[in-house]
């Protein structure tokens, strides 16, 4: 009674055999109509498509089909499809959602993207597929002539395409000589801990790292928003005697006191209302690992003693608890404040300072690091390529002097961002400098101002940095200048400095 094989481990069994088979493809022609022969073959429907997304996420193509047994032959006149007609199509690509149509009805449902046969469709599945990052790239559909339910199929199908696109982008990568390229012109220099720079002020920072990687002393990150303080902690989490063990990260500005607290410390089943359970604070999830806490600045000063007592002590008290407990974490702190300024005003504890303080590190802005500029800008562009499956982008000669003068108030994470969206923008394969939108910077061989023009130009940029530096508060921004907060309205009013600016 054992001799026959039941019908789910035969289906298993004949998935597995496909998925082996697809691994094997040795190009993206043989990929793809793999692909859609194995979905007829494991559904029994006598059609099969594949339709994937161009790099725009704006077309979609019909990249392979399988009808009768065959695999049809790719023509110009079937290969583009535009969705916005198409509302099916539409509907599970803007949605992320399973199709599965049992009864397909003609006169309720649009369906000229299946192909004209003597026999009616019947029968419709259209799944999603997603990528690497989780996003749709494409859709896989079989139909049948018979009324059949299909959502059976949808899981394996979606699984099985999916593996399919991610050998596809493997496929490319290793066929695309500039993809190739790239990975061996920009990559993160050795010396730097995985960071990318080679201006003095970074190989400062990076003499810094190595005398504090494998000490257990904490560390104190400053410098100004987006020049890449997370990196750096991990950098010292990840090359130093801790990377085994956990990395966690805590932004103290993102959550209020209370929770901020708890989630800190950790809990005991009613400590307070809701409190249903046992919590394990990030403390205790970093035993023996790092623990980054971002923007140390913000903490309220009732939870800076507490945190004064695990740094001294190696001590924890959850929340609702009599009893304490020993943690061994190493504590990494930034911050873009001048936290000596808020112990002078009060707001951060002396103490806590100059145990944080044991061991600084101010990370240089970005305009500070000279050909640094070019270098990230250009790790930054070849990445985001690689991201959207797009040649690499040239770069013109003025567009890289249009970015060598501009100042980055933003840093780092305001050039990432400007690379990326000028990617986006790009159509022939150029970076040019209207891509970029550098409205706000200051140009330093700018010839065409007289005396107070620029000095104004100097003014703005001096009041912008300082109000984003202090997040838009105009008191905060006021005590760092020295001015009343009304000379700072004025200013701001005459130099047209708005909310949205800043």
């Amino acid at each position: 009674m054992f001799s026959q094989v039941p019908q789910p481990l035969r289906y298993a069994e004949a998935l597995l055999q496909h998925f082996a088979t697809l691994a094997r493809a040795a190009n993206g022609k043989v990929l793809l109509g793999g692909l859609v022969n194995s979905a007829a073959n494991l559904s029994g429907c006598e059609l099969s498509q594949l339709y994937l997304l161009d790099s725009t996420h704006t077309r979609l193509t019909l990249s392979a089909e399988w009808q009768g047994g065959l695999l049809q032959p790719r023509t110009e006149s079937s290969l583009p499809s535009d969705y916005d007609g198409e509302q099916l199509l539409q509907y599970c690509l803007c949605q992320n959602q399973t199709l599965s149509i049992c009864e397909l009805d003609t006169t309720l449902h649009q369906t000229s993207f299946l192909p004209e046969t003597r026999q009616a469709w019947r029968s419709l599945l259209c799944q999603p597929l997603l990528d690497e990052q989780k996003s749709v790239n494409g859709l896989l559909l079989i139909a049948s002539h018979k009324p059949r339910d299909l959502q059976g199929f949808a899981g394996s199908l979606g699984q099985l395409g999916s593996f399919v696109i991610a050998q596809l982008h493997l496929l490319q990568r290793l066929h695309s000589p500039q993809a190739e390229q790239s990975l061996n012109t920009i990559t993160p220099c050795a010396s730097g801990y995985g960071l990318i720079g080679e201006s003095p002020p970074m190989h400062a920072v990076y003499r810094l790292i190595g005398k504090v990687l494998h000490n257990p002393v904490s560390v104190l990150l400053a410098g100004e928003t987006g020049t890449g303080k997370e990196l750096v902690a991990r950098a010292i989490h990840d090359c130093g005697l801790r990377r085994s063990k956990p990395f966690i990260v805590q932004n103290c500005a993102s959550l209020p006191e209370s929770l901020l607290e708890s989630e800190l410390f950790g809990y005991r089943k009613g400590a307070f209302s809701g409190a249903d359970r046992d919590h394990r604070g990030l403390f205790d999830a970093a035993h023996e690992g790092t623990l980054f806490l971002d923007e140390i600045g913000d903490m309220p000063l009732s939870l800076q003693a507490k945190l004064l007592r695990v740094l001294q002590e190696g001590e924890v008290r959850p929340l609702g608890s009599t009893a304490t407990h020993k943690v061994d974490v190493r504590i990494v702190a930034a911050t873009h404040h001048n936290l000596r300024s808020l112990v002078e005003e009060g707001r951060f504890r002396e103490d806590l300072f100059y145990r944080l303080a044991q061991f600084p590190i101010e990370l240089p802005a970005l305009r500070e690091r000279g050909e640094d500029i070019l270098t990230l800008a250009r790790y930054f562009a070849d990445k985001a390529s690689v991201f959207l499956q797009r040649n690499l982008c040239r770069w013109a000669d003025s567009t890289l002097d249009h970015l060598a003068c501009y100042s980055f108030p933003g840093n780092v994470r305001e050039l990432k961002g400007l690379v990326e969206r000028a990617v986006l923008l790009c159509e022939g394969g150029e970076l040019l400098p209207e891509h970029f939108d550098l409205r706000h910077g200051l140009s330093r061989d700018d010839t065409s101002m007289n005396l107070r023009e620029r000095m104004e130009r100097v003014e703005r940029s001096l009041l912008l940095d300082c109000l984003r530096k202090n997040r838009g508060n105009q008191t905060s921004a006021a005590n760092e200048l020295g001015l009343p907060r009304r000379t700072l309205l004025y200013r701001m009013q005459r130099l047209s400095i708005s909310p949205a600016d800043v």
